[in-house]
């Protein structure tokens, strides 16, 4: 039931989303060159690797690693980067990733394809087994300010405790988030 209500609803995201699409498209192409999506390597459902896709909101030149373990990441942010970032419509192409099935709407955030102690702990805990969300419960929860543990914790609970209610609740604190700025990446 999940995986039909995910399909239903990022397609009509998808299709009511399509003027912003061309619109954010035709911003990052006008203010930095490269590409309008990023793809990102991510560790998947049973810990297959699949293709994120994201709006661009780094340098092609941006090492591949989490924004957070860089040491001057905002040297590397576009112009409409920071925006981007700000009102998390970076995300929005993984309604893409949605469709697709290799993402949920909720779900364990994908890690980085070289995020092997991350994968370790998810695997050890079986979490490995969820397909990853857009948002999850450790995004509501502190998302890339709380230690790798700790989100593991996160979604272990997630996983033990997942239920359409759970995933009402952790979409609504995500929108909640959203708008008020808090645990989104700058």
């Amino acid at each position: 039931m999940k995986r039909l209500l995910d399909f239903i609803f990022s397609l009509v995201l998808l299709f009511l989303l399509f003027p912003l699409y061309l619109v954010l498209a035709v911003v990052i192409k006008l203010t930095s060159p490269g590409p309008v999506f990023h793809v990102s390597k991510r560790i998947g459902k049973n810990n297959v690797i699949f293709d994120m896709l994201k709006f661009r909101t780094m340098r092609v030149d941006t090492p591949q690693m989490a924004t957070h373990l860089m040491k001057e990441p905002e040297k590397f942010v576009t112009p409409i980067g920071k925006f981007l970032r700000k009102t998390s419509l970076d995300e929005v192409p993984q309604l893409i990733n949605v469709l697709k099935g290799d993402m949920s709407f909720v779900g364990p955030r994908p890690a980085l394809f070289n995020q092997d102690d991350l994968v370790q702990l998810r695997t050890e805990k079986g979490v490995h087994v969820l397909i990853p969300g857009i948002t999850g419960w450790a995004q509501v929860n502190g998302r890339d300010d709380i230690p790798i543990p700790v989100k593991v914790e996160l979604d272990a609970y997630y996983l033990a405790h997942r239920s359409a209610w759970l995933d009402l609740k952790i979409f609504w604190m995500t929108v909640v988030n959203v708008i008020k700025g808090k645990n989104v990446s700058h």
